[in-house]
C-alpha cells in the first residue's frame, strides 16, 4: 500500500536523575559526596533510506519514543544514556509543522538524518554541588524531560520526469511501454490510485525515472478528485510529459485537455509551467486519434519539436519521443 502523508508523535527520552550518595568505607570517616550524574535521554532521529518508497509503517506505528537515561549512582557513576531511536523514511520526505504547514526539513539524499525530538539532559548528582562551604551537599537535579511534538510527514516522489494526463489518457499503458513497471490498465477513471515509478533505459547505459501519477481533472489545484495527491509529486520532477488522449474517448477534446492540464498546474504552483516538457498525443492507432492529432499539430499552438503523435498500445512514435526526452533531460541534468 502506498501512503504519502501521515501524522506522527515523537518524544525524546527523559534525562536520568542525579544521585545523592556519600562514600562509605571502613576506616574512612566522612568520605564526602559521590553521587553521579544522570544519563542523557535518547534522541528521536529520522534517516533517509533509498530502499523505502512509502510511509506505510507510520500509519500503524505513529508514536515514536526514545529510551530514557538511567539515574546516577554512588561512587560517582554516571547513569547510562538512553538509546537513540533512528527511524527510516523514504528520500523525498518532508517534515512539516501540522498547524502552520511550515517545512522543517526536506530529505533529498540517502543517509541524511535529522533529530526531530532531542533527549533530555541528565540531572547533576550531589558531587557537583560540593564546595568549600558545603562539604556534604544533599542537593541534586532531576533530569529534564525529552522534547515531544506532533509532526506531519509528507512524501514527494523524486523522479526525473512526471507523466501528466487526464484520467484514461493512457498513462499506465505509456509507463508499461517505456519501462519495466507494471501499472494497472483499465478503461475507467483513476485506475492508477498511487504513483508508480518506471525506469527507462537508454542504450543500456543511461537511465531516467518516470513517475506515472494519478490522473488530473479540473479543480485538482483545490484538491478535487485526487488533486493534491497528484500535484505534490509533480513538484520534484525535472521534466513533464503531457499525455493527451488524441482519440477523445472520454469526449475531452485534445486541445481542451492540454489547456486544462496547464491551467491546473499553474493554479497549484506557477513554477511548474517553467519545467521543460513534451506533449505526447496518444492513441493514434485509432482513426479518430490520428485525425485529431494531425489537427492539433496544424493549429501551431505548440512547437512541433516537442509535439509527438504516439500510440502507447503499438509503440508507434515512441522512438522519436524518447530521443527528445533524453535530449531535454541531458541538457538540464546530465546523463547518469
Amino acid at each position: 500500500m502506498f501512503i504519502d502523508k501521515v501524522k506522527i508523535f515523537v518524544k525524546g527520552g527523559d534525562g536520568g536523575n542525579g544521585c545523592v550518595s556519600f562514600r562509605r568505607e571502613k576506616f574512612i570517616e566522612k568520605g564526602g559526596p559521590d553521587g553521579g550524574n544522570g544519563g542523557k535521554g535518547g534522541d528521536v532521529m529520522l534517516v533517509a533510506d533509498s530502499n523505502l518508497s512509502t510511509l506505510l509503517d507510520f500509519r500503524y506505528h505513529p508514536h515514536l519514543a526514545a529510551k530514557h537515561g538511567r539515574h546516577g549512582k554512588g561512587k560517582c557513576m554516571t547513569g547510562e544514556s538512553g538509546d537513540d531511536l533512528k527511524v527510516k523514511v523514504p528520500i523525498g520526505t518532508l517534515i512539516k509543522d501540522p498547524d502552520s504547514g511550515a517545512v522543517i526539513h526536506d530529505f533529498t539524499h540517502d543517509g541524511e538524518s535529522v533529530i526531530v525530538a532531542a533527549g533530555g539532559a541528565g540531572g547533576r548528582g550531589n558531587t557537583m554541588f560540593k564546595s568549600s562551604t558545603n562539604r556534604a551537599p544533599r542537593r541534586f537535579d532531576y533530569g529534564t524531560e525529552g522534547e515531544e511534538k506532533t509532526l506531519l510527514l509528507e512524501l514527494k516522489l523524486i523522479a526525473d520526469a512526471g507523466l501528466v494526463g487526464c484520467p484514461n489518457a493512457g498513462k499506465s499503458t505509456f509507463i508499461n511501454r517505456v519501462s519495466k513497471a507494471k501499472s494497472k490498465v483499465a478503461s475507467y477513471p483513476f485506475t492508477t490510485l498511487a504513483p508508480v515509478l518506471g525506469v527507462v533505459s537508454f542504450n543500456n547505459e543511461q537511465s531516467m525515472v518516470i513517475a506515472d501519477i494519478p490522473g488530473l481533472i479540473e479543480g485538482a489545484h483545490q484538491n478535487v478528485g485526487l488533486g493534491h495527491d497528484f500535484l505534490r509529486h509533480v513538484e520534484r520532477t525535472k521534466l513533464l510529459i503531457y499525455l493527451i488522449d488524441a482519440a477523445a474517448v472520454d469526449m475531452r477534446e485534445p486541445e481542451k485537455a492540454y489547456e486544462t492540464l496547464r491551467e491546473e498546474l499553474r493554479l497549484y504552483n506557477p513554477s511548474l509551467l517553467e519545467k521543460p516538457f513534451v506533449v505526447a498525443l496518444n492513441k493514434i492507432d485509432l482513426p479518430e486519434g490520428r485525425a485529431n492529432a494531425r489537427d492539433f499539430i496544424e493549429t501551431g499552438k505548440i512547437k512541433q519539436d516537442i509535439l509527438f503523435p504516439v500510440s502507447a498500445a503499438t509503440g508507434e512514435g515512441f522512438k522519436e519521443l524518447m530521443q527528445k526526452l533524453w535530449e531535454l533531460y541531458s541538457q538540464g541534468q546530465g546523463a547518469r
